[in-house]
C-alpha cells in the first residue's frame, strides 16, 4: 500500500480512479467460416488484451496467426521480433516436452506471428489463450506483445501449449490487428478485444 506524506493511503485520497487496471470489454467478434477477424485499437487505452475460446479451423494441420497494420488495417505487414517456448503431453502418456522452439520465431520479419500450431479440425478440436498487447497508441516506442495458447495438437493426440514473445520493431502507431489461419476459414470461435488503462 502506498502512502502519501500526511498517512493517508492514495487510494484513500482518492488520486486512482477505480477504472485504472480494470478489464473493460471493447468489441467482441464470433466467427463462421471466417477468412479472417481483424480489429482496431483503441487509443484510449494502454494495454490491449485479445481471449481467443475454442478457435476452431476449417482446415485441419493449419496455424493460428496475427500480424499489425499502421495503416488503418491496408496492409498488415509490420515488422517483428518474437521467440517460442511451448509444452506438449500426448493422450497415451508417450510423449512429453517443455523446449524452445526456433520454428515459431520471427527474426527482422513482416510475415504473420503463429499463435497456435497444426490445430485439428475434428469436431472435438480447438484451441484457447490470450493475447496481451502493450501500448499499441505509442509514437515512441516499440510494441511489445505476449500470448499463452493452449491447443489440440492436430498432428497426434497431443495437448499442446504455446508461450510467444515479442515486439512490433516500430514506432509507428499500431491501428489494427489481424487473426487468421496460415490455410483456410476461422470455421468457429469467439475473440473478444478489452482494454485496461495503466497504474502509471
Amino acid at each position: 500500500m502506498a502512502f502519501i506524506s500526511n498517512g493517508t493511503t492514495i487510494l484513500d485520497n482518492g488520486a486512482f480512479s477505480v477504472s485504472l487496471g480494470s478489464q473493460i470489454l471493447l468489441s467482441t467478434a464470433t466467427a463462421s467460416s471466417s477468412a479472417s477477424i481483424e480489429f482496431t485499437f483503441n487509443s484510449s487505452y494502454d494495454i490491449h488484451r485479445f481471449e481467443y475460446t475454442n478457435i476452431h479451423p476449417a482446415t485441419d494441420n493449419t496455424d493460428f496467426q496475427i500480424n499489425f497494420s499502421t495503416d488503418n488495417g491496408s496492409n498488415y505487414n509490420v515488422t517483428k521480433t518474437t521467440t517460442c517456448a511451448k509444452a506438449h503431453h500426448n493422450e497415451s502418456d508417450s510423449s512429453t516436452s517443455l523446449a524452445y522452439d526456433s520454428s515459431q520465431d520471427l527474426a527482422q520479419s513482416t510475415g504473420f506471428q503463429n499463435l497456435m500450431q497444426s490445430i485439428g479440425n475434428a469436431n472435438d478440436e480447438s484451441g484457447s489463450g490470450y493475447l496481451d498487447i502493450f501500448n499499441p497508441s505509442s509514437s515512441t516506442y516499440v510494441k511489445h506483445f505476449l500470448s499463452d495458447s493452449n491447443f489440440y495438437y492436430g498432428s497426434g493426440d497431443y495437448c499442446m501449449r504455446f508461450f510467444i514473445a515479442g515486439y512490433a520493431n516500430t514506432t509507428t502507431t499500431l491501428t489494427n490487428i489481424k487473426f487468421q489461419f496460415s490455410s483456410g476459414n476461422i470455421d468457429a470461435g469467439t475473440i473478444k478485444m478489452y482494454g485496461i488503462s495503466a497504474w502509471v
